[in-house]
């Protein structure tokens, strides 16, 4: 099946709808973004009366692709992997409305790494507008806060797609900061990731509480000791211990005691975390931070719970061993790679990736473009399970989105 996909390569139609009329839309910008050798936008065009367009490229088919759709100056992202020859791209009317919005779920992540602490902090965003509607604001829409004495690493923002896109972030002053990201219909999410002092293998991180109404989840290595007011343990899962409460009261201050080591390598889930990048932003301009390092994204916890669900697909397995690319939008609307695999690292350090990129596709280029998509269904599946964990879906919601996921694995595998 991946030889046919190659067989097609060169040709994308493809149809932008608004999603708040249900009616297309004509006459918007449409951009392909390759995601290899620079993440350059490699052609443009405009939908016609019928909101269709069409582009023939060599390079599609060879790699992951993603489309932009500009609508009313904010852009919509939908992924076009190999052998895709048709698709939809929904857009929104935006709004500036803070209530569009709502935030169930916070979730804490503790990864020792020598004499700092490396803390992930990601919130679930639920966009239920009626009639529907992209919340955005380019002044930042998306607000967060930093403990005093934290470095700011890096922040992403993904919508349902799944796909994590770095973004830029804006200084509000004070240890606050925004991004500006088009938070569509369904759920969405934002992380990012900062480093403290971690002296005597130990710290007491006290988190500002911007949304009040979210329920908080930490999360740490067995190895760590974790303790924190109201903060009850639930278990242990997939060699990773997770702890909750309820919501905070807003423009609170919530402290986390953590100390302990990390666990030895050969028993620490994730892969590579380290990577370097331009910051960018997905619809809005914004300042820019220096990305030095990645943590992992609860790899330890994830893998786990996607082999399970692999299960019923063997030959899915084989994929999830490789590393993805992570996608970053830049300012200027081109897309920058953040490589997260080593060898690919090295070619990027050795001025070598560009010759790469130009060179011929091969099969092994089309099978890791199969395998970042696993990455987001991956990214996917963890956050449901965290959400049912939480109590912030139904069983009915988890069971509706856990057969939309099966579907789309089912589909990867066969192609």
């Amino acid at each position: 099946m991946i030889t046919a996909g190659v067989a097609r390569a060169g040709t994308l139609h493809g149809t932008v709808k608004n999603g708040t009329t249900g009616q297309v839309a004509p006459g918007v910008e449409v951009v392909l973004i390759q995601l290899q050798g620079g993440m350059q936008p490699v052609a443009n065009t405009k939908t016609d009366a019928q909101g269709q367009f069409s582009f023939d490229n060599p390079t599609l088919g060879t790699g992951p692709m993603l489309v932009r759709a500009v609508f009313h100056g904010v852009n919509f992202h939908q992924p076009a992997t190999p052998g895709k020859t048709e698709m939809e791209i929904e857009v929104f009317d935006p709004t500036q409305d803070a209530k569009t919005i709502s935030v169930p779920t916070h979730i804490v992540i503790f990864q020792p790494n020598g004499s700092r602490l490396v803390v992930g902090e990601e919130y679930s965003v639920l966009n239920n507008a009626n009639p529907k509607q992209a919340y955005f604001r380019a002044d930042g829409n998306f607000e967060f806060a930093l403990p005093d004495g934290a470095s700011l690493q890096q922040a992403a923002a993904w919508g349902p797609s799944g796909m994590p896109v770095v973004q830029s972030t804006i200084d509000k002053t004070k240890n606050r900061y925004a991004v500006a990201f088009a938070f569509r219909p369904g759920e969405s999410g934002v992380r990012f990731s900062y480093e403290v002092p971690y002296t005597g293998n130990a710290a007491t991180i006290k988190i500002p509480t911007v949304y009040p109404d979210a329920k908080l989840l930490v999360l740490g290595a067995p190895t760590l000791q974790i303790a924190g007011d109201g903060l009850e343990a639930s278990g242990q899962e997939q060699g990773m211990n997770i702890y909750g409460r309820g919501p905070l009261l807003k423009g609170s201050v919530y402290s986390v005691s953590v100390s302990g080591t990390a666990p030895p390598p050969n028993t620490r889930g994730g892969g590579d975390s380290d990577a370097g990048g331009q910051q960018g932003q997905d619809g809005g301009a914004a300042s820019q931070v220096t990305v030095t390092q990645i943590p992992g994204r609860l790899d330890v916890l994830k893998w786990p719970l996607v082999v399970g669900f692999l299960g019923l697909f063997a030959l899915g397995a084989i994929f999830l061993a490789r590393k993805p690319v992570a996608v970053v939008a830049g300012v200027s609307g081109a897309e920058i790679p953040v490589t997260t695999h080593p060898a690919a690292k090295k070619a990027v350090a050795s001025g070598t990736a560009s010759k790469i990129a130009a060179a011929s596709p091969t099969i092994d280029d089309v099978d890791a473009a199969v395998g970042s998509s696993l990455d987001s269904l991956k990214d996917q599946i963890f956050r449901l399970e965290l959400r049912r964990q939480a109590g912030t879906i139904s069983e009915e919601e988890y069971a509706q989105e856990r057969a939309r996921a099966e579907k789309v694995l089912r589909d990867l595998v066969r192609g």
